[in-house]
């Protein structure tokens, strides 16, 4: 492989790259999943400090994330957002439900305000997740 192919490989790949409306949207998404985190970080350190650090990752990674999909990085963006995203969605209805290691299930905290507004923007990203990958396995046909 060349020095220019290796260059060219690294670059985003324009064809498949998806609207600037649906980027901003996921841009906004993921953003969102990680501030909540962040915000409700304290409290969760509180509860299990393990729960911290990982309502802190959350936070980092959705931040990194969001710069992969501003970039246009298929695996530093949309899949590490799907991750973060995906996991925080299934970690919720985990505590909800049969709770967290170390901790019970929390079956009154659906409707916490934080909480839907996480949900909201997690599931967002992952319907856009899926629009995006629509879009990227059309475009390489």
């Amino acid at each position: 492989m060349t020095a220019c192919s290796k260059t060219r490989a690294m670059q985003p790949d324009d064809r498949t790259a998806p609207s600037p409306t649906l980027k901003w949207l996921a841009i906004t998404a993921i953003l969102g999943t990680g501030l909540v985190h962040i915000v409700e970080a304290r409290e969760a350190f509180g509860e299990a400090a393990y729960k911290g650090v990982l309502f802190v990752a959350n936070g980092m990674g959705a931040l990194v994330a969001a710069f992969g999909v501003y970039r246009n990085r298929w695996g530093l963006g949309w899949i590490l957002g799907l991750l973060v995203a995906g996991g925080a969605l299934l970690a919720y209805i985990a505590s909800r439900t049969v709770g967290l290691p170390g901790l019970p299930a929390e079956p009154d905290a659906w409707l916490e305000p934080m909480g839907l507004a996480s949900l909201v923007c997690e599931g967002s990203f992952v319907v856009l997740f899926i629009l995006a990958r629509r879009i990227r396995t059309d475009a390489s046909r």
